[in-house]
């Protein structure tokens, strides 16, 4: 049994729900848009292919990049420089840059929660859970930081605790978290309430929320409407065929071909955001305009100075 640290409370799953907080409101207002760049420079090229297939040249630049952008301060560079420390980059010998380090993901995971950053509480947590990098097993203070994440914002921390939730039995505490962690633009949280949606047979809801999903990067999002388009029918909805073909579902290759197209782009590449989506890639009962491919759908980079 350890103290529990400084500032946390514990967390109780019988207590009120914890308000819906959001990350952005915790991050700084500026951002050095020369160091932003770089890093997301970085991170593009990290994400453009498999990791194994990056060379080593590519894996050496990405870690020097994120690691000047982490040293000048930019939380997003920390973010992912913990995440290589924690799993390593490069994991073949022909690419291997750095390896498991998991003290140094811990320690910069302290920074960010001594600057107040929701992530690193949320990566606290995970280190006291499974005990790892200094970080001593204890579950009661891994949910403790838990709960210290969700309420700042941290739509990772608001599924765990949506998890926890749903393991009491308390369903409203599971869809209050979901929807804390949806309306942060989050695809796991807009998965669940579509598939929630869709076993309560609420057909409008989970399209239109696995749509969303879609748009905010989410794999299984667009899995559920690549097999949708491609059947005429989720597997569990057949006897409901008629309801979803009033709804103008039905077996539709070309937009079954696009989710397809979207779900192997976002295979690689689960930080893109398709703002575009509704553009070129509508629900029904609308047509489908041409496309180019993925390149139509994903949101440009925004103009002004960068924010978190």
């Amino acid at each position: 049994m350890h103290a529990m640290p400084p500032g946390l409370s514990p967390f109780n799953v019988d207590a009120p729900i914890p308000p819906c907080g959001r990350w952005k409101d915790n991050m700084p207002s500026t951002r050095d848009a020369a160091v932003y760049q770089r890093y997301i420079a970085a991170r593009k090229l990290w994400r453009s292919k498999i990791e194994w297939q990056l060379t080593l040249q590519e894996a050496q630049s990405i870690f020097a990049d994120v690691s000047f952008a982490a040293e000048r301060g930019d939380w997003g560079a920390k973010a992912l420089l913990a995440y290589f420390y924690l799993n390593g980059l490069g994991p073949m010998p022909s690419n291997h840059v750095v390896g498991q380090e998991a003290s140094k993901a811990v320690a910069i995971a302290q920074q960010a929660a001594a600057a107040g950053q929701p992530w690193g509480y949320f990566d606290l947590g995970v280190a006291h859970q499974h005990g790892y990098g200094g970080a001593y097993f204890d579950s009661d203070i891994a949910w403790a930081y838990y709960l210290t994440a969700a309420r700042l914002g941290s739509p990772d921390a608001q599924m765990a605790l949506a998890e926890a939730y749903s393991d009491a039995g308390r369903s409203d505490g599971e869809a209050a978290m979901w929807q804390c962690a949806f309306l942060q633009g989050h695809g796991a949280a807009a998965y669940r309430l579509a598939m929630r949606a869709r076993v309560q047979k609420q057909y409008r809801e989970a399209l239109a929320t696995f749509q969303t999903g879609v748009k905010y990067g989410s794999k299984h999002c667009a899995d559920a409407l690549h097999l949708l388009f491609a059947e005429g029918y989720w597997n569990s909805s057949k006897p409901d065929i008629q309801v979803l073909t009033a709804l103008g579902i039905a077996v539709d290759p070309e937009r079954s071909a696009r989710y397809e197209v979207i779900s192997e782009a976002l295979k690689v590449n689960p930080d893109l955001k398709l703002g575009g989506l509704d553009e070129f890639l509508p629900l029904p009962p609308a047509k489908l305009p041409a496309w180019r491919g993925i390149a139509d759908v994903i949101t440009p980079e925004q103009d002004g100075p960068p924010t978190y």
